[in-house]
């Protein structure tokens, strides 16, 4: 285990309701190995089962909420020793709560713990057993965290990447040609600048906040709006908004603008004849279809690097926030380009799969 920064909690949190079942799952496990495994003649009956169930249930939860509510104190200390200190502890639970199992059944007669099974065996196999289980899920819970910190470490440097997504040439651009609208058309210059701050306000702010679908939606139109000052009428928009949409889903900021950057930079903007970017919005069932559609060169004619990026960029920080059941596809086929996404409209689950074509 690595070094803990000052003031992280590094110990795994058992107080999620997804930790407790596992343990519980774990535990359950255990009884069932138990009773299947040969032992030298003692009996396994439903009786014994379900109370050893129990009892194996009872000190999962009762080490749980032990180490939950610790959790923060034990996470001042080094991370061997808090480790030690929390395996003890539940050593010590286990312990106790056998030697009491065994006084009890032995006192009030069930014969839940077979007869040959001494005190000092039971309760200190118990203990040995406890000790073990806890060892390897708090080492198992410590790894997942690990992982998920990367994964939101990897999210916010994609989302801190975005940032120069939109390229020092591009600002050049725009500021030129705003410059030339000034005295020409000051008012269409004043809503260029107004488009142009908003956009590297988004931009700046990536990795900060959620968006939802209507703010998407609105800086895309406001990069168009910038991109036809300067391509004039090479670039031609078509909006396709089946209603109803879920205008306030939230989505990660900046997911559509790199799309639509895309279809204009790599598409619209290498043909001397330009085209129409088409953008289709529709609720499908439980899940959100964004579809981007422009015409382009073949791949050998054009680099297409920078719009894989652009789409792998995308793909991974929807990973984080939707998981599974999001999709992006994305291929060349007859002179289009055609990139769509597939969000679901709730729940959450594990990465999404990113496939280029």
């Amino acid at each position: 285990m690595h070094e803990s920064r000052p003031g992280e909690l590094w110990l795994p949190d058992l107080c999620r309701l997804t930790r407790l079942a596992t343990l519980f799952a774990v535990a359950e496990l255990v009884v069932l190995v138990l009773a299947l495994a040969p032992d030298g003649g003692a009996h396994w009956n439903p009786q014994r089962f379900v109370s050893a169930s129990g009892f194996a249930l009872w000190l999962a939860l009762t080490i749980a909420v032990l180490l939950c509510a610790s959790r923060r104190p034990l996470s001042r200390l080094p991370i061997a020793l808090g480790s030690l200190v929390a395996v003890v502890a539940a050593a010590l639970i286990a312990l106790l709560g056998a030697a009491m199992l065994h006084q009890l059944d032995g006192s009030l007669g069930f014969g839940l713990v077979p007869s040959a099974v001494s005190l000092p065996r039971f309760a200190f196999g118990s203990a040995a057993i406890a000790t073990l289980i806890v060892a390897v899920m708090l080492r198992y819970f410590y790894a997942i965290d690990g992982w998920q910190a990367q994964v939101r470490a990897s999210a916010r440097a994609e989302a801190d990447a975005l940032q120069a997504r939109i390229r020092p040439h591009f600002l050049f651009n725009s500021m030129n040609t705003i410059a030339s609208l000034v005295r020409r058309d000051p008012q269409v210059a004043e809503r260029a600048v107004l488009d142009l701050s908003d956009l590297f306000r988004a931009a700046l702010g990536a990795g900060e906040a959620d968006s939802s679908l209507a703010e998407e939606v609105e800086l895309a139109e406001r990069y168009l709006a910038i991109e036809a000052l300067r391509l004039g009428p090479r670039l031609q928009v078509e909006w396709r908004r089946h209603e109803p949409l879920p205008w306030q889903l939230p989505l990660p900021r900046l997911v559509l603008q790199p799309l639509v950057e895309n279809a204009v930079l790599h598409g619209v903007a290498l043909l001397s004849a330009g085209g129409t970017v088409e953008i289709d919005l529709a609720a499908d069932g439980d899940s959100l279809r964004v579809m981007v559609r422009n015409p382009a060169p073949t791949p050998r004619e054009r680099d297409s690097a920078g719009a894989h990026h652009a789409q792998r960029n995308v793909g991974n920080r929807l990973a984080y926030a939707f998981g599974a059941r999001a999709r992006m596809t994305a291929a060349w086929q007859e002179g289009y380009y055609r990139c769509e996404l597939r969000l679901p409209l709730s729940g959450q689950a594990v990465p999404v799969k990113v496939r280029v074509e």
